[in-house]
């Protein structure tokens, strides 16, 4: 991927409004900034994806919901009901933890079952499955990137940003190689400079999660 320009890194960018005491107006303020940027996406709890999508409806800015925030340990049957409901309140994307546990249990029907459900509740809107990489060996990054391959995803995240160390450049590379070059990664910790985003786009990621937008964009220089 190739990036000329800052509204070309704008629309590599996931805006995450991560804050647990976020108010409307901070809502809408975070929404303008994106408006503003023209980002690519915001990703918003589900409590305020119907606000974010009347804020940036026609603005080409997608919202995206985040599901089984922050620690992805929710039984599977709420995880799809969390995304019924963000899709009925116009969600365009999904952004969902798996249950780790159950990842480095090996047991792997109970993770693909849940990406599919997730997945099939999306209608057919991109899904993100954040696997926490730092929190995963080798084999286990490789596994959960085979079962987002085979059950209908559409990206592979490395982390939701919640305590997270920053975004490895060897998982990104692991990613890439395990999934190819037609699948989404998206990266997710600690990006805060437009310097650490560039060098991941080209490591191979297609999408940067980051909570410093702004930040992020100012330090490129087209």
């Amino acid at each position: 991927m190739t990036i000329a320009s800052a509204k070309d890194l704008a629309r590599c960018l996931d805006y995450a409004l991560l804050k647990p005491d976020a108010t409307r107006a901070d809502v809408e303020h975070f929404c303008q900034e994106a408006r503003k940027h023209l980002l690519r996406a915001v990703c918003v709890p589900g409590s305020h994806v119907e606000l974010a999508c009347s804020q940036l409806e026609e603005t080409g800015v997608q919202v995206s919901a985040l599901v089984g925030f922050p620690l992805g340990v929710a039984d599977m049957d709420a995880k799809r009901y969390e995304t019924e409901i963000a899709v009925d309140q116009g969600a365009h994307e999904i952004d969902f933890v798996i249950n780790i546990g159950r990842l480095k249990d090996g047991d792997t029907r109970y993770v693909l079952r849940e990406m599919r459900d997730v997945t099939e509740a999306a209608d057919e809107r991109p899904v993100k499955a954040i696997l926490e990489t730092h929190l995963l060996n080798r084999d286990d990054k490789l596994l959960g990137c085979r079962l987002a391959v085979d059950s209908g995803v559409q990206f592979v995240s490395t982390s939701t940003d919640f305590n997270a160390p920053a975004a490895s450049m060897d998982d990104v590379k692991l990613l890439r190689e395990a999934v190819g070059l037609q699948f989404g990664i998206k990266v997710s910790g600690g990006i805060r400079d437009s310097k650490a985003a560039l060098a991941l786009i080209a490591a191979g990621a297609n999408r940067i999660g980051t909570s410093a937008a702004a930040e992020v964009l100012r330090g490129f220089k087209d």
